[in-house]
């Protein structure tokens, strides 16, 4: 006989209930029935997979390695059904597959685009950004998105919209943008305290960054002359001119005369999210975005040699892979 799902159900339910009486009467089946074929599943595997006693039935440890693994197949298998009856349902009325995605991290967007491009070209894919993750976060819970991607300082809690679900895709550390005439920023970093007397921008964004930033600065000895916040191109140019530095992420395109150099310390860091409902149309497709977000993130680190060098020297930083949620 071979392992099938219908045999992972049946171990689910007497695992959860504790009892074979009780699963028999959840699953439909006769008692002597689930016993009987609970002891074929136990042939096939090689072992006992629950005891029986006093106070019920408990899984023996084969019995937990297998729930365990079952707690895994069991969901996806179930994601994959509906998510193919969602494919083929768009497929019957002839319209094309449409994935909305919002942003506030500009280094990978265009790159998650890309991808999307090449890995389901028959998906129509629709882009909204915004500096606002708690906007994004609003307009996901109520199914104007499908995923939202957005960053949050440090170790801070996500948007706080409820009903979403977050997965972490990178966290690293902040740089700053200098001009590359800037002696500066030839070092391999610079210290904060170094650029005290810099005037300062930054893309806007809700969150606790700029409090962060002024407490970075106070720790380092000083008070910033100022922090604008303002457009990408109004950023470049100021760092151009020589007329302020610029934080971003490491990921920041290269533009010539420009440099990203890392801050001595790590003063401040970044984590870049991804958000989505489970109630939403594509709620089964969030493991595989979460997959080609991750692998976009590992592509765009290889198109940066500084900030690959830099994770050489720092592996504390970079692509997150565990699976841990947040939020």
């Amino acid at each position: 006989m071979e392992l099938e799902l219908r045999h992972l159900r049946i171990m689910c339910a007497i695992a959860e209930l504790g009892s074979i009486t009780k699963a028999a009467n959840t699953l439909g089946m006769a008692q002597p029935a689930l016993t009987a074929q609970l002891k074929r599943i136990e042939r096939t595997l090689g072992g006992k997979l629950f005891l029986r006693d006093h106070t019920g039935t408990r899984p023996t440890a084969l019995g937990l390695l297998v729930l365990d693994r079952a707690k895994m197949v069991l969901p996806a298998v179930s994601s994959l059904h509906d998510e193919a009856a969602r494919l083929a349902q768009h497929a019957g009325t002839g319209e094309p597959v449409t994935l909305r995605l919002g942003s506030a991290t500009g280094p990978m967007l265009g790159a998650l685009l890309q991808r999307l491009g090449t890995t389901h070209p028959d998906i129509h894919v629709a882009t909204h950004t915004s500096w606002s993750a708690n906007k994004l976060a609003d307009m996901t819970a109520e199914g104007t998105l499908d995923f939202a991607f957005v960053g949050v300082c440090g170790d801070a809690a996500p948007p706080p919209e409820s009903g979403l679900r977050w997965r972490t895709l990178a966290h690293h550390p902040v740089f700053v943008l200098m001009s590359a005439r800037d002696e500066r920023a030839q070092q391999n970093e610079v210290e904060l305290a170094a650029l005290a007397d810099e005037r300062w921008c930054a893309t806007p964004g809700d969150g606790c960054f700029g409090d962060c930033f002024a407490s970075a600065c106070a720790r380092s000895g000083f008070t910033p002359r100022s922090l604008y916040e303002t457009d990408v191109l109004t950023c470049i140019e100021m760092v151009e001119s020589g007329h302020a530095v610029v934080l971003c992420q490491p990921l920041f395109h290269e533009i010539p005369g420009i440099v990203a150099v890392p801050i001595a310390g790590n003063p401040l860091s970044w984590r870049n999210l991804v958000g989505w409902s489970e109630r939403g149309e594509m709620g089964p497709f969030a493991a595989e975005m979460i997959a080609l977000s991750r692998a976009v993130y590992g592509e765009l680190i290889d198109r940066r040699p500084a900030y690959s060098k830099y994770l050489e020297l720092n592996p504390g930083y970079g692509v997150d892979y565990t699976d841990a949620g947040v939020g």
